[in-house]
């Protein structure tokens, strides 16, 4: 079910040319291991000024936009929480233009769903994200994508990105945290 809903995300998505990757739990299972997760994070590879058109998705889809004030949210937190009521599953769609996130948009895998190419982040860009977010679920995901992966992963790519990161003072030390994980697998 979630799958499906995945597609017909991106059979939209694609059909207005809104560049975007699938991120998260869900591309998680892609590379990781498995576990529950009912949630979809997309990173759109456009602007909050897009919101109009993300929204006339959403009524599309019959996605249930969950703030009352979609446009103050969004300006605040760059993202548009929906969920497929029917289903329960929490779709958030991430507004993004940075020059980190245009490069991981192109660098997507496209894995076919339903017969349907859905575009993914690399395994790479979820290690940098999942690094970047830091929470415990996170680098564990993150420690089993490099047990599962670790004769094709770019640990340059990642790291050069990471420590671009790591000059934000909120993220001081991620590259470390990233080296200690490596060690322990």
């Amino acid at each position: 079910m979630i799958e499906k809903l995945i597609k017909k995300i991106a059979v939209h998505l694609d059909k207005d040319k809104i560049p975007y990757m699938i991120i998260g739990g869900q591309a998680v299972l892609l590379y990781g291991t498995p576990r529950l997760t009912r949630d979809i994070d997309i990173t759109l590879g456009i602007d909050a000024d897009e919101l109009p058109l993300i929204k006339k998705i959403c009524k599309k889809l019959r996605l249930k936009i969950l703030s009352k004030n979609a446009e103050d949210f969004v300006r605040q937190t760059k993202v548009l929480p929906a969920e497929e009521a029917k289903l329960n599953i929490r779709v958030d769609f991430i507004f993004s233009f940075t020059p980190y996130e245009r490069q991981a948009i192109k660098r997507t895998k496209k894995v076919l769903m339903g017969g349907y190419p859905v575009k993914f982040a690399s395994c790479e860009d979820v290690i940098i994200h999942k690094m970047f977010a830091g929470r415990a679920i996170d680098k564990e995901d993150v420690k089993n994508i490099l047990i599962k992966n670790r004769d094709n992963i770019g640990l340059k790519y990642i790291k050069n990105w990471l420590s671009r990161f790591n000059k934000i003072t909120e993220q001081k030390g991620i590259l470390v945290r990233f080296d200690k994980l490596l060690k322990q697998i």
